[in-house]
């Protein structure tokens, strides 16, 4: 594990890797970028690139640390994969519930595995749960199969967000985080999308943070993600949710 360059968290824990595409956003995977970039320097864990790969070794890793602190579990895959063995994943709940210290963000675009898994158990109280709301075909399905899984802190990460949501409805929803794509080939973002968004968190009193711009800026020009920051009508948003445990 090591420290995360994604804002909104501190460290990831990726007891596996790999993953495919199963709806628009994931069209310019970071992930799999990336995977495949690891697979040619030699890195532990990337010998098969970008398939979707369990690693035991790394089960245990957040049991060594004892200082409380936030994860993002899976940024280079996704928990709730179809080949995930139920057995593992079961293994990594165990973790979870043995580390009651650590906040542990689990997001996903398969909301039915994930409805599926926690309709048979509790979800721990130190997870946070989260689904990718890219757009309205794929994303907006996904909040009602979250919106009805107990759980401590439910959280949406709109990114990328391919265009405008139009009316959302975040009843039961703690927290959402917005963000422009990054990469060569990033799809531009809407600054009126990302308003339209903040505003309706506004509205129904749920915590609002503004990710990045990504590689477009709201002017609509393509430069460096550095460049375009974080600001957005003028400032950071970084709201996080206020429920604790």
């Amino acid at each position: 594990m090591k420290k995360s360059k994604i804002e909104w968290t501190e460290e990831t824990w990726n007891p596996t890797t790999g993953c495919n595409k199963v709806s628009a956003g994931c069209k310019n995977c970071y992930a799999e970028t990336m995977a495949f970039r690891l697979k040619a320097m030699g890195a532990l864990g990337y010998e098969n690139g970008f398939e979707f790969t369990i690693m035991p070794e790394r089960l245990e890793q957040p049991l060594k640390k004892k200082k409380g602190t936030k994860y993002f579990v899976n940024s280079m895959s996704d928990l709730f994969h179809e080949k995930m063995p139920k057995m593992f994943l079961d293994k990594i709940m165990g973790v979870i519930d043995l580390t009651p210290q650590h906040i542990y963000q689990i997001l996903t675009k398969r909301e039915n595995e994930m409805q599926c898994y926690f309709s048979e158990r509790n979800v721990p109280e130190n997870i946070w749960l989260g689904v990718s709301v890219e757009d309205k075909k794929n994303g907006l399905p996904r909040i009602d199969k979250l919106r009805n899984i107990k759980a401590t802190i439910k959280f949406l990460s709109v990114e990328p967000l391919l265009e405008d949501l139009g009316k959302v409805d975040l009843s039961g929803i703690d927290w959402v985080i917005v963000g422009g794509e990054s990469g060569s080939k990033a799809r531009p973002m809407e600054k009126e999308w990302a308003l339209n968004i903040k505003k309706q968190c506004e509205e129904q009193n749920v915590a609002f943070f503004f990710k990045q711009w990504g590689t477009w800026g709201m002017d609509g020009v393509k430069r460096s993600k550095k460049t375009n920051g974080r600001l957005l009508d003028g400032k950071e948003w970084n709201a996080y949710p206020e429920k604790v445990w």
